[in-house]
Formats: C-alpha cells, sequence, structure tokens
C-alpha cells in the first residue's frame, strides 16, 4: 500500500482520551465520578415514581420536574457507564456507531432540558404572579403538550446533527480529546471540510439557549418584582432563597453550554471544554433533584410518607 492510501485509510474506531493516565489519580476519578452517578441516577429515577404515585404531585411543576429528572438519567446513563469503564479499559475504544449513539441521547437530553427549564420557570411565574389565573393558563393539556415539544425538539435537534455525521469521513488522528463522544473534537478528526457541520452547531444550539434563556430571564424577573412587593420579610425571604437556588442551576446550566457551543473558535479550543463538560453532564444532574425536589416540602412529605408505607 502506497503513502497516499495509508494517509486516507477511513477511521471507524476512535479513541477517548479521557482525564487522566495517572493510574492513583484514576482510581480518585474513578470513585468520585461512580458516588456522582450512583446519587445522580438514585436521586433522579426515585422522583420519578414518586411523582406519578403521589396525586398531590400530578401537577404542572412536578411534571415537568419529573420529565427534567428522566431527561437527567438519560445524560448520566449515555455518559457515564463508558467514562467510568474507560478509567480501566487499555484501549478505550469507542466505533463510530457507538459515538453516534451516545452524542444523539446527550442531545436530546441537553436540548429538552433547556426547553423544560424554560417551562418550568414560566409555570413559577404563573403561580406567582397570577396565582388566581394559574389552572387557565398553566392548563394540564398545556403542560402536556409543552412537555412533548421538549422531546420531539430533542430529538429532531439530535437527529440533525446525527445526519448531517455522515457527511463527513475520519482520515486523521483517531484520538478524541474528550471523556465522552462529542460532536466537536470529531470535526477536528474529519477530512471532509466540517463547515456546514460547524454552522449547524452555531445555528441550533444557539437558538434553543436564546429562545429558553430570554423565557427563563423575563420569568425570573417578574418573580423578583412581584417578590420585592410582598408586604411579609419572612415569605419574601423564603421566595428569594428558592429562587436563587433555581436560578443558580439555571445559570450554571446554560452558561456552560453556551461557553462550549456557542463561543467562538469552539471547534479549536476544545482543551478548555473538558472542564466546563463536567458541569452540565455531571454536577447539574447530580444538583437538579437537591434542589428542585429535596428543598420542596411536598416532596419531601411524599417521600415521608411512601417510605411509611412500604417500611
Amino acid at each position: 500500500m502506497d503513502m497516499t492510501e495509508d494517509n486516507y485509510s477511513l477511521t471507524t474506531e476512535f479513541i477517548l482520551i479521557g482525564f487522566t493516565d495517572h493510574p492513583k489519580l484514576k482510581t480518585v476519578l474513578f470513585v468520585v465520578f461512580l458516588t456522582i452517578y450512583l446519587i445522580t441516577m438514585v436521586g433522579n429515577l426515585g422522583l420519578v415514581p414518586l411523582i406519578l404515585m403521589e396525586r398531590r404531585l400530578h401537577t404542572p411543576m412536578y411534571i415537568f420536574l419529573g420529565n427534567l429528572a428522566l431527561m437527567d438519567s438519560c445524560c448520566a446513563c449515555a455518559i457515564t457507564p463508558k467514562m467510568l469503564e474507560n478509567f480501566f479499559s487499555k484501549d478505550r475504544m469507542i466505533s463510530l456507531y457507538e459515538c453516534m449513539g451516545q452524542f444523539y441521547f446527550f442531545c436530546l437530553a441537553e436540548t429538552a432540558d433547556c426547553f423544560l427549564l424554560a417551562a418550568m420557570a414560566y409555570d413559577r411565574y404563573v403561580a406567582i404572579c397570577s396565582p388566581l389565573q394559574y389552572h387557565t393558563l398553566m392548563s394540564k393539556k398545556l403542560c402536556l403538550q409543552m412537555t412533548a415539544g421538549a422531546y420531539i425538539a430533542g430529538n429532531l435537534h439530535s437527529m440533525i446533527h446525527i445526519v448531517f455525521l455522515f457527511r463527513l469521513t475520519f482520515c486523521r488522528s483517531h484520538q478524541i480529546n474528550h471523556f465522552f463522544c462529542d460532536v466537536l473534537p470529531l470535526f477536528k478528526l474529519s477530512c471532509v471540510d466540517p463547515y456546514i457541520n460547524e454552522l449547524l452547531m452555531f445555528i441550533f444550539p444557539g437558538s434553543v439557549l436564546v429562545f429558553s434563556i430570554i423565557i427563563v430571564i423575563i420569568s425570573y424577573l417578574c418573580i423578583l418584582f412581584m417578590i420585592f412587593r410582598m408586604k411579609s420579610k419572612e415569605g419574601r425571604g423564603k421566595a428569594l432563597s428558592t429562587c436563587a437556588s433555581h436560578f443558580l442551576s439555571v445559570s450554571m446550566f446554560y452558561g456552560s453550554l453556551l461557553f462550549v457551543y456557542i463561543r467562538p473558535n469552539s471547534v479549536k479550543e476544545e482543551d478548555k471544554d473538558i472542564s466546563v463538560a463536567i458541569f452540565y453532564t455531571l454536577v447539574i444532574p447530580l444538583l437538579n433533584p437537591f434542589i428542585y425536589s429535596l428543598r420542596n416540602k411536598e416532596v419531601i412529605n411524599a417521600l415521608k410518607k411512601n417510605i411509611k408505607k412500604n417500611f
């Protein structure tokens, strides 16, 4: 085989570089990420049946919350098991189709999360600013339509990027400098100009993020305005505490996604993305059940009730 043929041999398998090759550090990181994964799965998957079983939680807020927990579990399942396996795998290989599958479920979960968080912010706005019209403005039919819309948008968004990945061929290095199969590092390995893919990665995630961020910001600004009009200092303090924790989680989630996918030269600077990606793939799914559920009296009471009933 001559040199030109060798240079253009197509790659169908990749190596996920991951975090480190240091044996002791690998063991520590494995334990840390395994702990995060287990807590994430117990917290999120425990919340879904709790909401299904408890009739008092069959409201738009908890329907959105249950679906958010489901999508956070989907994201964790798509990424973490392979990442944990690679800490002690010799080859750390992933096939092109496994890579596409991992990105598909990751993109589905993150896109759906964006819309679900926006829907939750709007739900809180209606509940606090227009409580007398809540059941009219936030009917269960609208809630289900918004939830279905989040899943449809997630699937369509994922499919667009997966379909356009098939136009690329990979004939350069087969090492992906990441802990999961994100598409941005893949673009650097393509021997076909990925300009169209890069443009789509800017337009579609940008549109999803900008749309959902605008809804979240407007909703929380209206909520804050209403909170400051409250006469009760105690009620104002509780509402501010709840809104602050929710807004912190939302800001970390949207901020990290904006930094990775929308900033200029995002394809060329993927070395910075690994530490930021930990937030939206591992940290946020871990924190969401605690921020949105365990600080909520209705969820705590429903959890206590079910524990007493079953034990």
